[in-house]
């Protein structure tokens, strides 16, 4: 079970968000679109089948990216600002990068 700690820390997160917070995925969710406005971005599978998630308002350019752990765990890693979404195309192989 979660101690309040956590959950107190999660749901008064500050505009840069410390690594480590954590709390069940639905609260995350909820209080980064309530708060910040983001919504999911782009979604990976990370070790330990890990879900590596990337979240972003469009309105305000934050952003957080997020580890959930295959218990619904959710994990705060990193936030910060300036979001921009690129498609970059990869270099061809007789260009320098």
């Amino acid at each position: 079970m979660l101690g309040g700690c956590l959950t107190a820390a999660l749901l008064t997160l500050p505009t840069v968000v410390h690594a480590g917070a954590c709390a069940p995925r639905d609260i995350v969710l909820e209080r980064l679109a309530s708060t910040y406005g983001e919504t999911r971005q782009s979604i990976g599978l990370g070790p330990n089948n890990q879900m590596v998630e990337v979240f972003a308002s469009d309105d305000t350019g934050t952003w957080t990216i997020t580890v959930t752990k295959p218990t619904g765990l959710t994990c705060l890693v990193a936030s910060g600002q300036a979001f921009e979404t690129l498609a970059e195309a990869l270099p061809t192989a007789d260009s320098d990068a």
